[in-house]
Protein backbone atom coordinates (compact mmCIF):
# COMPACT_ATOMS: atom_id res chain seq x y z
CA UNK A 1 0.00 0.00 0.00
CA UNK A 2 1.18 3.42 -1.18
CA UNK A 3 1.92 6.42 1.13
CA UNK A 4 -1.46 7.78 -0.50
CA UNK A 5 -3.58 4.95 0.52
CA UNK A 6 -2.46 4.78 3.87
CA UNK A 7 -3.37 8.15 4.46
CA UNK A 8 -6.62 7.24 2.96
CA UNK A 9 -7.15 4.90 5.39
CA UNK A 10 -5.88 6.49 8.70
CA UNK A 11 -8.19 7.58 11.26
CA UNK A 12 -7.04 11.64 11.57
CA UNK A 13 -7.21 14.39 14.34
CA UNK A 14 -6.96 18.07 13.66
CA UNK A 15 -4.91 19.51 15.45
CA UNK A 16 -3.85 23.36 16.54
CA UNK A 17 -0.05 24.17 17.24
CA UNK A 18 1.16 27.17 18.81
CA UNK A 19 4.93 28.39 19.31
CA UNK A 20 6.88 30.55 21.63
CA UNK A 21 10.84 30.90 22.27
CA UNK A 22 13.02 31.93 24.69
CA UNK A 23 16.50 32.54 25.08
CA UNK A 24 16.64 33.36 20.83
CA UNK A 25 20.19 34.25 19.50
CA UNK A 26 20.79 38.12 19.81
CA UNK A 27 21.61 39.27 15.40
CA UNK A 28 21.07 42.73 15.61
CA UNK A 29 23.24 45.46 16.22
CA UNK A 30 21.57 47.81 18.00
CA UNK A 31 18.30 46.21 19.06
CA UNK A 32 17.48 42.67 19.27
CA UNK A 33 16.10 40.25 16.80
CA UNK A 34 12.78 40.29 15.08
CA UNK A 35 11.98 36.72 15.35
CA UNK A 36 9.55 34.70 12.63
CA UNK A 37 8.82 30.92 12.58
CA UNK A 38 8.19 28.86 9.80
CA UNK A 39 6.44 25.48 9.80
CA UNK A 40 7.27 22.54 7.44
CA UNK A 41 6.11 19.25 6.75
CA UNK A 42 7.06 16.42 4.33
CA UNK A 43 4.98 15.37 1.58
CA UNK A 44 3.97 11.70 0.45
CA UNK A 45 7.55 11.85 -1.60
CA UNK A 46 9.20 13.14 1.56
CA UNK A 47 9.65 16.65 0.47
CA UNK A 48 9.35 19.65 2.53
CA UNK A 49 6.73 21.83 2.00
CA UNK A 50 5.65 25.37 3.98
CA UNK A 51 3.06 24.58 6.07
CA UNK A 52 2.67 28.47 6.67
CA UNK A 53 4.43 31.19 8.98
CA UNK A 54 3.53 33.52 11.90
CA UNK A 55 4.08 36.92 12.42
CA UNK A 56 7.11 38.59 13.02
CA UNK A 57 7.66 39.98 16.27
CA UNK A 58 9.98 42.92 16.65
CA UNK A 59 12.78 43.67 19.12
CA UNK A 60 12.64 40.21 21.15
CA UNK A 61 14.23 37.43 22.44
CA UNK A 62 11.33 35.73 24.04
CA UNK A 63 8.63 35.87 21.27
CA UNK A 64 5.78 34.21 21.82
CA UNK A 65 3.35 34.13 18.78
CA UNK A 66 -0.26 34.55 18.30
CA UNK A 67 -0.33 33.22 14.83
CA UNK A 68 -1.27 29.62 15.44
CA UNK A 69 -1.57 26.31 12.65
CA UNK A 70 -3.93 23.87 12.40
CA UNK A 71 -2.59 20.20 10.76
CA UNK A 72 -4.53 16.90 10.15
CA UNK A 73 -2.17 14.36 12.54
CA UNK A 74 -2.53 10.93 11.59
CA UNK A 75 -2.07 7.98 14.13
CA UNK A 76 -0.54 5.31 11.67
CA UNK A 77 1.98 8.11 9.91
CA UNK A 78 4.95 9.28 11.13
CA UNK A 79 4.80 12.68 9.98
CA UNK A 80 7.72 14.76 10.08
CA UNK A 81 7.60 18.54 11.63
CA UNK A 82 10.11 21.57 11.11
CA UNK A 83 10.21 24.70 12.72
CA UNK A 84 12.75 27.15 11.72
CA UNK A 85 13.03 30.93 13.34
CA UNK A 86 14.48 33.75 11.45
CA UNK A 87 15.35 37.22 12.44
CA UNK A 88 13.71 38.92 9.90
CA UNK A 89 15.62 42.22 8.33
CA UNK A 90 13.90 42.67 5.20
CA UNK A 91 10.41 42.15 3.66
CA UNK A 92 10.76 39.51 1.35
CA UNK A 93 9.29 36.51 1.09
CA UNK A 94 12.91 34.92 0.38
CA UNK A 95 14.30 33.63 3.72
CA UNK A 96 17.72 33.27 2.46
CA UNK A 97 19.21 36.85 2.84
CA UNK A 98 17.57 36.66 7.01
CA UNK A 99 19.65 35.38 9.77
CA UNK A 100 18.85 31.93 11.07
CA UNK A 101 18.17 31.64 14.97
CA UNK A 102 17.73 27.80 14.85
CA UNK A 103 15.18 25.04 14.27
CA UNK A 104 13.41 22.01 15.70
CA UNK A 105 12.75 19.00 13.66
CA UNK A 106 10.89 16.12 15.38
CA UNK A 107 7.22 14.06 14.45
CA UNK A 108 3.85 15.44 15.01
CA UNK A 109 3.37 11.89 17.41
CA UNK A 110 6.46 13.51 19.76
CA UNK A 111 4.42 17.06 20.09
CA UNK A 112 1.03 14.87 20.61
CA UNK A 113 2.72 12.84 23.44
CA UNK A 114 3.71 15.59 25.24
CA UNK A 115 0.87 17.92 24.46
CA UNK A 116 3.75 20.83 25.68
CA UNK A 117 7.29 20.11 23.77
CA UNK A 118 9.88 21.84 24.50
CA UNK A 119 13.42 21.25 22.88
CA UNK A 120 16.42 23.35 22.52
CA UNK A 121 17.22 25.14 18.75
CA UNK A 122 19.47 23.86 16.76
CA UNK A 123 21.84 25.22 14.06
CA UNK A 124 22.53 24.21 10.64
CA UNK A 125 25.09 21.87 11.84
CA UNK A 126 23.45 20.27 14.69
CA UNK A 127 24.87 22.06 17.40
CA UNK A 128 23.04 24.26 20.27
CA UNK A 129 22.03 27.82 19.04
CA UNK A 130 23.01 29.17 22.16
CA UNK A 131 20.58 28.92 24.99
CA UNK A 132 17.75 29.13 22.50
CA UNK A 133 14.68 26.85 23.10
CA UNK A 134 11.43 26.39 21.37
CA UNK A 135 8.25 25.07 22.80
CA UNK A 136 5.20 23.88 20.68
CA UNK A 137 1.42 23.31 22.55
CA UNK A 138 -0.67 20.95 20.71
CA UNK A 139 -4.46 20.54 21.37
CA UNK A 140 -7.33 18.71 18.96
CA UNK A 141 -9.86 20.65 17.50
CA UNK A 142 -12.65 19.76 18.54
CA UNK A 143 -15.29 22.85 18.61
CA UNK A 144 -15.47 25.07 15.61
CA UNK A 145 -17.51 28.11 17.39
CA UNK A 146 -15.73 31.25 17.87
CA UNK A 147 -15.57 34.01 20.13
CA UNK A 148 -16.51 37.58 18.22
CA UNK A 149 -15.05 40.66 20.11
CA UNK A 150 -15.65 44.92 19.99
CA UNK A 151 -13.17 45.99 22.22
CA UNK A 152 -12.17 49.24 23.54
CA UNK A 153 -10.72 51.51 26.23
CA UNK A 154 -10.86 54.80 28.17
CA UNK A 155 -8.61 57.04 30.13
CA UNK A 156 -5.38 54.41 30.16
CA UNK A 157 -2.51 55.65 31.42
CA UNK A 158 0.11 57.93 29.99
CA UNK A 159 3.31 56.10 29.25
CA UNK A 160 4.83 57.90 26.21
CA UNK A 161 7.55 61.14 27.84
CA UNK A 162 6.46 62.78 24.05
CA UNK A 163 3.13 61.15 23.36
CA UNK A 164 0.10 59.50 24.85
CA UNK A 165 -0.13 55.88 24.93
CA UNK A 166 -0.02 53.22 21.68
CA UNK A 167 -2.35 50.48 23.45
CA UNK A 168 -2.64 47.51 22.44
CA UNK A 169 -3.62 44.16 24.04
CA UNK A 170 -3.31 40.43 24.58
CA UNK A 171 -5.77 37.73 25.46
CA UNK A 172 -4.70 34.68 27.39
CA UNK A 173 -6.38 31.30 28.17
CA UNK A 174 -5.66 29.85 31.79
CA UNK A 175 -4.24 26.30 31.14
CA UNK A 176 -3.40 23.67 34.17
CA UNK A 177 0.31 25.19 34.89
CA UNK A 178 0.33 28.80 33.25
CA UNK A 179 -1.28 31.36 30.84
CA UNK A 180 -1.08 30.54 26.83
CA UNK A 181 -1.67 33.51 24.61
CA UNK A 182 -4.59 33.19 22.45
CA UNK A 183 -4.63 36.81 20.86
CA UNK A 184 -2.63 39.60 20.17
CA UNK A 185 -4.63 42.70 18.73
CA UNK A 186 -3.46 45.83 16.99
CA UNK A 187 -1.34 48.62 17.82
CA UNK A 188 -3.26 52.02 18.36
CA UNK A 189 -1.20 54.49 17.81
CA UNK A 190 -1.53 57.68 20.35
CA UNK A 191 -4.44 57.35 21.89
CA UNK A 192 -5.68 57.34 25.23
CA UNK A 193 -9.49 55.80 24.38
CA UNK A 194 -8.38 53.30 21.61
CA UNK A 195 -11.22 51.13 19.81
CA UNK A 196 -9.27 48.38 18.47
CA UNK A 197 -10.54 46.66 14.94
CA UNK A 198 -13.30 43.78 15.72
CA UNK A 199 -11.60 40.19 16.08
CA UNK A 200 -12.37 36.45 16.29
CA UNK A 201 -10.53 34.31 18.54
CA UNK A 202 -11.72 30.58 18.26
CA UNK A 203 -13.77 29.03 21.44
CA UNK A 204 -11.66 26.26 22.47
CA UNK A 205 -8.15 28.72 21.89
CA UNK A 206 -10.22 31.16 24.58
CA UNK A 207 -11.68 28.90 27.02
CA UNK A 208 -11.27 25.46 25.46
CA UNK A 209 -14.82 25.95 25.12
CA UNK A 210 -15.92 26.20 29.18
CA UNK A 211 -17.22 29.79 29.10
CA UNK A 212 -16.57 29.65 33.10
CA UNK A 213 -12.53 29.24 32.56
CA UNK A 214 -10.70 32.37 33.32
CA UNK A 215 -8.75 34.54 30.81
CA UNK A 216 -7.04 37.52 31.11
CA UNK A 217 -6.18 40.35 29.14
CA UNK A 218 -3.16 42.43 29.32
CA UNK A 219 -2.96 45.95 28.08
CA UNK A 220 0.54 47.46 26.84
CA UNK A 221 2.32 50.45 25.78
CA UNK A 222 3.66 49.67 22.21
CA UNK A 223 7.63 50.66 22.23
CA UNK A 224 9.69 49.47 19.16
CA UNK A 225 12.39 48.89 20.95
CA UNK A 226 10.15 45.66 22.16
CA UNK A 227 10.66 46.88 26.02
CA UNK A 228 6.95 47.58 25.85
CA UNK A 229 5.32 48.95 28.86
CA UNK A 230 2.84 47.22 31.33
CA UNK A 231 -0.58 49.57 31.83
CA UNK A 232 -2.25 46.89 33.64
CA UNK A 233 -4.62 43.89 33.72
CA UNK A 234 -7.91 42.35 34.49
CA UNK A 235 -9.69 38.83 34.95
CA UNK A 236 -12.95 37.50 33.54
CA UNK A 237 -14.50 34.32 32.14
CA UNK A 238 -16.98 34.68 29.35
CA UNK A 239 -19.96 33.75 31.35
CA UNK A 240 -19.29 37.15 33.77
CA UNK A 241 -18.77 38.89 30.00
CA UNK A 242 -21.95 37.85 29.07
CA UNK A 243 -24.05 38.13 32.21
CA UNK A 244 -23.24 42.20 32.42
CA UNK A 245 -26.30 44.09 33.11
CA UNK A 246 -25.45 46.34 30.11
CA UNK A 247 -25.43 45.87 26.52
CA UNK A 248 -21.47 46.24 27.12
CA UNK A 249 -18.75 45.07 29.83
CA UNK A 250 -16.38 47.60 31.54
CA UNK A 251 -12.95 46.19 33.56
CA UNK A 252 -10.92 48.03 35.82
CA UNK A 253 -6.94 47.69 34.21
CA UNK A 254 -5.58 47.08 37.09
CA UNK A 255 -1.20 47.55 37.49
CA UNK A 256 -0.54 45.98 40.81
CA UNK A 257 2.54 47.27 41.38
CA UNK A 258 1.29 51.25 40.84
CA UNK A 259 -1.38 49.95 43.39
CA UNK A 260 1.09 49.59 46.23
CA UNK A 261 3.17 52.08 45.47
CA UNK A 262 0.32 54.83 44.87
CA UNK A 263 -2.21 56.31 47.31
CA UNK A 264 -5.60 56.24 45.74
CA UNK A 265 -4.60 54.60 43.24
CA UNK A 266 -8.05 53.27 41.24
CA UNK A 267 -7.24 52.24 38.10
CA UNK A 268 -5.15 52.72 35.11
CA UNK A 269 -8.05 52.86 32.98
CA UNK A 270 -11.29 50.57 31.64
CA UNK A 271 -11.30 48.22 29.13
CA UNK A 272 -14.43 48.21 27.13
CA UNK A 273 -15.72 44.56 25.78
CA UNK A 274 -18.29 46.04 23.18
CA UNK A 275 -19.50 43.07 21.56
CA UNK A 276 -18.63 39.24 22.98
CA UNK A 277 -20.55 37.13 20.86
CA UNK A 278 -20.00 33.18 20.45
CA UNK A 279 -20.95 31.94 17.14
CA UNK A 280 -20.51 28.79 15.07
CA UNK A 281 -17.48 28.92 12.59
CA UNK A 282 -18.42 27.40 9.49
CA UNK A 283 -15.21 25.81 7.64
CA UNK A 284 -14.16 25.38 4.10
CA UNK A 285 -15.72 22.30 3.39
CA UNK A 286 -19.46 23.62 4.97
CA UNK A 287 -19.31 26.08 2.03
CA UNK A 288 -17.83 23.58 -0.52
CA UNK A 289 -20.74 20.89 0.12
CA UNK A 290 -23.01 23.85 0.14
CA UNK A 291 -22.20 24.21 -3.46
CA UNK A 292 -20.24 27.34 -3.38
CA UNK A 293 -18.39 27.30 -6.42
CA UNK A 294 -14.95 28.44 -6.85
CA UNK A 295 -14.11 30.18 -10.52
CA UNK A 296 -10.71 29.74 -11.44
CA UNK A 297 -8.98 32.11 -13.66
CA UNK A 298 -5.34 31.78 -15.34
CA UNK A 299 -3.45 35.05 -16.46
CA UNK A 300 -0.01 34.38 -18.22
CA UNK A 301 2.85 37.05 -18.43
CA UNK A 302 3.97 37.43 -22.16
CA UNK A 303 6.19 40.76 -21.66
CA UNK A 304 9.36 40.67 -23.45
CA UNK A 305 11.75 40.00 -20.80
CA UNK A 306 10.92 36.57 -20.82
CA UNK A 307 12.67 36.27 -23.30
CA UNK A 308 12.47 34.77 -27.08
CA UNK A 309 10.28 31.58 -26.62
CA UNK A 310 11.90 29.97 -29.77
CA UNK A 311 15.81 30.22 -27.68
CA UNK A 312 16.47 27.49 -24.39
CA UNK A 313 16.95 30.77 -22.42
CA UNK A 314 13.28 31.74 -22.76
CA UNK A 315 10.79 31.21 -19.49
CA UNK A 316 8.63 30.30 -22.11
CA UNK A 317 10.69 27.94 -24.21
CA UNK A 318 8.42 24.30 -23.86
CA UNK A 319 11.69 21.63 -23.79
CA UNK A 320 11.50 18.61 -25.83
CA UNK A 321 9.61 16.79 -22.22
CA UNK A 322 7.02 19.74 -22.82
CA UNK A 323 8.04 21.51 -19.30
CA UNK A 324 8.62 25.07 -18.50
CA UNK A 325 8.00 27.06 -15.50
CA UNK A 326 4.80 28.45 -16.49
CA UNK A 327 3.64 25.34 -17.99
CA UNK A 328 4.44 23.45 -14.14
CA UNK A 329 2.73 25.95 -12.22
CA UNK A 330 -0.63 25.51 -14.55
CA UNK A 331 -0.60 22.15 -13.66
CA UNK A 332 0.37 21.95 -10.28
CA UNK A 333 -2.45 24.61 -9.17
CA UNK A 334 -5.23 23.95 -11.78
CA UNK A 335 -5.17 20.27 -10.95
CA UNK A 336 -6.00 20.82 -7.58
CA UNK A 337 -8.46 23.43 -7.60
CA UNK A 338 -10.63 22.44 -11.20
CA UNK A 339 -12.47 19.84 -8.61
CA UNK A 340 -14.24 22.68 -7.10
CA UNK A 341 -15.46 23.93 -10.41
CA UNK A 342 -18.39 21.78 -11.40
CA UNK A 343 -18.06 22.62 -15.05
CA UNK A 344 -14.42 22.91 -15.29
CA UNK A 345 -14.00 25.69 -17.96
CA UNK A 346 -11.93 28.28 -17.02
CA UNK A 347 -11.32 32.01 -18.72
CA UNK A 348 -7.33 32.52 -19.14
CA UNK A 349 -5.82 35.30 -20.47
CA UNK A 350 -2.61 36.88 -21.35
CA UNK A 351 -1.00 40.45 -20.47
CA UNK A 352 1.86 42.17 -22.20
CA UNK A 353 1.88 41.33 -25.90
CA UNK A 354 1.25 42.45 -28.56
CA UNK A 355 -1.84 40.63 -30.26
CA UNK A 356 -2.59 40.19 -33.85
CA UNK A 357 -4.54 40.92 -36.31
CA UNK A 358 -3.74 45.25 -34.81
CA UNK A 359 -0.42 44.27 -33.13
CA UNK A 360 -1.36 46.59 -30.30
CA UNK A 361 -0.57 45.62 -26.96
CA UNK A 362 -2.91 44.18 -24.57
CA UNK A 363 -3.08 43.61 -20.61
CA UNK A 364 -5.98 40.78 -20.69
CA UNK A 365 -6.26 38.96 -23.99
CA UNK A 366 -7.77 35.89 -23.90
CA UNK A 367 -5.33 33.22 -25.02
CA UNK A 368 -7.84 31.44 -27.23
CA UNK A 369 -8.13 34.68 -29.13
CA UNK A 370 -12.13 34.36 -28.40
CA UNK A 371 -12.89 37.36 -26.54
CA UNK A 372 -16.91 36.61 -26.55
CA UNK A 373 -15.61 33.13 -25.30
CA UNK A 374 -12.41 32.83 -23.24
CA UNK A 375 -12.97 29.63 -21.56
CA UNK A 376 -10.68 26.18 -21.99
CA UNK A 377 -11.86 23.00 -21.16
CA UNK A 378 -9.99 21.48 -18.17
CA UNK A 379 -6.33 22.92 -17.37
CA UNK A 380 -5.63 20.39 -20.39
CA UNK A 381 -7.55 23.29 -22.18
CA UNK A 382 -5.45 25.75 -20.79
CA UNK A 383 -1.82 24.20 -21.36
CA UNK A 384 -3.15 23.32 -24.80
CA UNK A 385 -4.38 27.74 -25.60
CA UNK A 386 -0.89 28.49 -24.45
CA UNK A 387 0.65 26.30 -26.32
CA UNK A 388 -1.02 27.19 -29.82
CA UNK A 389 -0.90 31.40 -28.27
CA UNK A 390 2.86 31.52 -27.84
CA UNK A 391 3.91 31.74 -31.26
CA UNK A 392 1.14 33.59 -32.25
CA UNK A 393 2.07 36.66 -30.39
CA UNK A 394 4.78 38.98 -29.90
CA UNK A 395 6.35 39.34 -26.31
CA UNK A 396 6.32 43.06 -25.09
CA UNK A 397 5.28 44.74 -22.31
CA UNK A 398 5.26 46.41 -19.79
CA UNK A 399 4.18 44.29 -16.87
CA UNK A 400 0.30 45.48 -15.67
CA UNK A 401 -1.57 43.70 -13.27
CA UNK A 402 -4.35 45.82 -12.63
CA UNK A 403 -6.32 45.32 -15.76
CA UNK A 404 -7.15 41.79 -15.33
CA UNK A 405 -7.62 42.05 -11.42
CA UNK A 406 -10.11 45.03 -12.25
CA UNK A 407 -11.54 42.57 -15.08
CA UNK A 408 -12.37 39.01 -12.51
CA UNK A 409 -13.34 41.93 -9.70
CA UNK A 410 -16.23 42.68 -12.36
CA UNK A 411 -17.66 39.32 -12.05
CA UNK A 412 -16.96 39.00 -8.26
CA UNK A 413 -18.61 42.32 -8.12
CA UNK A 414 -21.67 40.58 -9.75
CA UNK A 415 -21.55 37.41 -7.74
CA UNK A 416 -21.80 39.22 -4.64
CA UNK A 417 -25.14 41.20 -5.77
CA UNK A 418 -26.35 37.59 -5.30
CA UNK A 419 -26.14 37.90 -1.20
CA UNK A 420 -25.23 33.88 -1.16
CA UNK A 421 -21.73 32.56 -0.76
CA UNK A 422 -22.46 30.46 -3.73
CA UNK A 423 -19.37 31.55 -6.12
CA UNK A 424 -15.46 32.50 -5.01
CA UNK A 425 -13.42 33.91 -7.37
CA UNK A 426 -9.57 33.01 -7.93
CA UNK A 427 -7.51 34.53 -9.77
CA UNK A 428 -3.93 33.02 -10.67
CA UNK A 429 -1.40 35.01 -11.95
CA UNK A 430 2.10 33.94 -13.64
CA UNK A 431 5.05 36.48 -13.84
CA UNK A 432 8.83 37.08 -14.11
CA UNK A 433 9.25 40.20 -13.62
CA UNK A 434 8.71 43.43 -11.67
CA UNK A 435 4.80 45.17 -11.72
CA UNK A 436 5.12 48.55 -14.00
CA UNK A 437 1.51 50.05 -12.14
CA UNK A 438 1.93 49.37 -8.49
CA UNK A 439 -0.11 51.85 -7.44
CA UNK A 440 -3.19 50.74 -9.86
CA UNK A 441 -2.38 47.49 -8.62
CA UNK A 442 -2.30 48.10 -5.21
CA UNK A 443 -5.93 50.11 -5.59
CA UNK A 444 -7.24 46.62 -7.33
CA UNK A 445 -6.31 44.87 -4.58
CA UNK A 446 -7.83 46.61 -2.07
CA UNK A 447 -11.16 46.84 -4.14
CA UNK A 448 -10.82 43.16 -4.70
CA UNK A 449 -10.44 42.69 -0.83
CA UNK A 450 -14.00 43.42 0.07
CA UNK A 451 -15.09 41.31 -2.81
CA UNK A 452 -15.49 37.31 -3.05
CA UNK A 453 -12.20 37.22 -4.55
CA UNK A 454 -8.18 36.13 -4.58
CA UNK A 455 -5.37 36.22 -5.93
CA UNK A 456 -2.61 33.79 -6.24
CA UNK A 457 1.14 35.37 -7.98
CA UNK A 458 3.54 32.58 -8.74
CA UNK A 459 6.78 34.11 -9.67
CA UNK A 460 8.76 32.17 -12.35
CA UNK A 461 12.43 33.20 -13.05
CA UNK A 462 15.28 34.98 -10.93
CA UNK A 463 13.75 38.35 -10.71
CA UNK A 464 13.82 40.52 -7.71
CA UNK A 465 10.12 40.12 -6.41
CA UNK A 466 10.37 41.87 -3.38
CA UNK A 467 7.44 43.65 -5.06
CA UNK A 468 5.45 40.79 -5.58
CA UNK A 469 6.40 40.17 -1.78
CA UNK A 470 4.48 43.80 -0.86
CA UNK A 471 1.37 42.98 -2.47
CA UNK A 472 1.25 39.54 -0.04
CA UNK A 473 0.23 41.73 2.98
CA UNK A 474 0.42 39.21 5.74
CA UNK A 475 0.73 42.15 8.25
CA UNK A 476 -2.48 43.69 7.31
CA UNK A 477 -0.23 47.26 5.67
CA UNK A 478 -1.32 47.07 2.02
CA UNK A 479 -3.12 50.31 1.37
CA UNK A 480 -4.39 52.08 -1.79
CA UNK A 481 -2.69 55.28 -2.81
CA UNK A 482 -4.96 57.12 -1.00
CA UNK A 483 -4.37 55.70 2.32
CA UNK A 484 -7.90 53.29 1.85
CA UNK A 485 -6.58 49.49 3.63
CA UNK A 486 -7.41 46.48 2.38
CA UNK A 487 -10.34 44.43 3.94
CA UNK A 488 -8.17 41.32 4.27
CA UNK A 489 -5.51 39.69 2.96
CA UNK A 490 -6.24 38.29 -0.36
CA UNK A 491 -2.45 37.67 -2.10
CA UNK A 492 -0.64 34.76 -2.35
CA UNK A 493 2.52 35.48 -3.39
CA UNK A 494 5.39 32.40 -3.99
CA UNK A 495 8.56 32.52 -5.97
CA UNK A 496 8.26 29.37 -8.27
CA UNK A 497 12.34 28.90 -7.65
CA UNK A 498 11.99 27.45 -3.91
CA UNK A 499 9.77 24.32 -5.41
CA UNK A 500 12.26 23.52 -8.86
CA UNK A 501 13.21 20.47 -7.10
CA UNK A 502 9.99 19.05 -5.06
CA UNK A 503 6.81 17.57 -6.59
CA UNK A 504 4.06 19.36 -7.80
CA UNK A 505 1.64 19.12 -4.83
CA UNK A 506 4.56 21.02 -2.61
CA UNK A 507 4.07 23.98 -4.90
CA UNK A 508 0.20 23.56 -4.70
CA UNK A 509 0.20 23.27 -1.02
CA UNK A 510 1.90 26.21 -0.51
CA UNK A 511 0.12 28.42 -3.41
CA UNK A 512 -3.36 26.90 -2.15
CA UNK A 513 -2.80 27.37 1.59
CA UNK A 514 -4.18 30.52 2.01
CA UNK A 515 -7.45 29.83 0.07
CA UNK A 516 -9.47 28.08 2.19
CA UNK A 517 -9.06 30.48 4.85
CA UNK A 518 -9.86 33.60 2.72
CA UNK A 519 -12.65 32.15 1.32
CA UNK A 520 -14.72 31.01 4.74
CA UNK A 521 -12.87 34.96 6.34
CA UNK A 522 -14.81 36.99 3.17
CA UNK A 523 -18.28 35.09 3.68
CA UNK A 524 -17.92 35.12 7.00
CA UNK A 525 -17.42 38.91 7.33
CA UNK A 526 -19.95 39.17 4.86
CA UNK A 527 -22.41 37.09 7.80
CA UNK A 528 -23.00 34.87 4.85
CA UNK A 529 -23.71 31.11 5.75
CA UNK A 530 -22.63 28.17 3.37
CA UNK A 531 -25.64 27.42 1.04
CA UNK A 532 -28.49 24.52 1.77
CA UNK A 533 -26.97 21.30 0.33
CA UNK A 534 -28.99 20.45 -2.57
CA UNK A 535 -31.74 17.91 -1.99
CA UNK A 536 -29.58 15.16 -3.63
CA UNK A 537 -26.70 16.10 -1.89
CA UNK A 538 -26.46 12.63 0.33
CA UNK A 539 -27.52 10.12 -2.52
CA UNK A 540 -24.12 10.26 -4.33
CA UNK A 541 -20.17 10.82 -3.45
CA UNK A 542 -19.85 14.03 -5.54
CA UNK A 543 -19.90 17.44 -4.44
CA UNK A 544 -23.09 19.14 -6.11
CA UNK A 545 -23.00 22.90 -7.25
CA UNK A 546 -25.36 25.20 -6.49
CA UNK A 547 -27.74 26.32 -9.14
CA UNK A 548 -25.91 29.54 -11.06
CA UNK A 549 -27.34 32.63 -11.11
CA UNK A 550 -28.75 34.25 -14.93
CA UNK A 551 -25.46 36.28 -14.81
CA UNK A 552 -22.69 34.05 -13.85
CA UNK A 553 -19.86 33.08 -15.64
CA UNK A 554 -20.74 29.20 -15.27
CA UNK A 555 -24.47 29.95 -16.96
CA UNK A 556 -23.43 32.15 -19.63
CA UNK A 557 -19.48 32.16 -20.82
CA UNK A 558 -20.20 34.36 -23.58
CA UNK A 559 -22.19 37.18 -21.84
CA UNK A 560 -19.93 37.23 -18.90
CA UNK A 561 -16.36 37.50 -20.17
Amino acid sequence: MDIDSIYHHCVNFNLVLSVSCNNLLDMDVFSKSDPLCVIHMTSSESQWYEVGRTERINNTLDPKFSKTFEIDYFFEVVQKIRFSVYDIDNATYDLEDDDFLGSLECTVGQIVSSRKLTRPLLRRDRKPAGKGTITIVAEEKTDNRVVNFEMAARKLDKKDFFGLSDPFLEIYKQTDTDWQLAHRTEVVMNNLSPTWKPFMVPLQSLCGGDIERRIKVECYDYNSSGSHDYIGTFETNLAQIQESSKSYAEFECINSKKKQKKKGYKNSGVIIIKKCEVLRQYTFLDYIMGGCQLNFTVTIDFTGSNGDPRTPQSLHFIDPQGYNEYLAAIWAVGSVIQDYDSDKMFPAFGFGAQVPPSWQVSHEFPINFNPANPFCAGIEGVVSAYQQCLPQVKLYGPTSFSPIINHVACFAKQAMQQNTASQYFVLLIITDGVITDMDQTRSAIVNASRLPMSIIIIGVGGADFSAMEFLDGDDGMLRSTTGEAAMRDIVQFVPFRQFQRAPREALAKSVLAEVPGQVVDFFRTMKLPPPPPPPDATTNNTIAPAPAAPDSQASAPSAAW
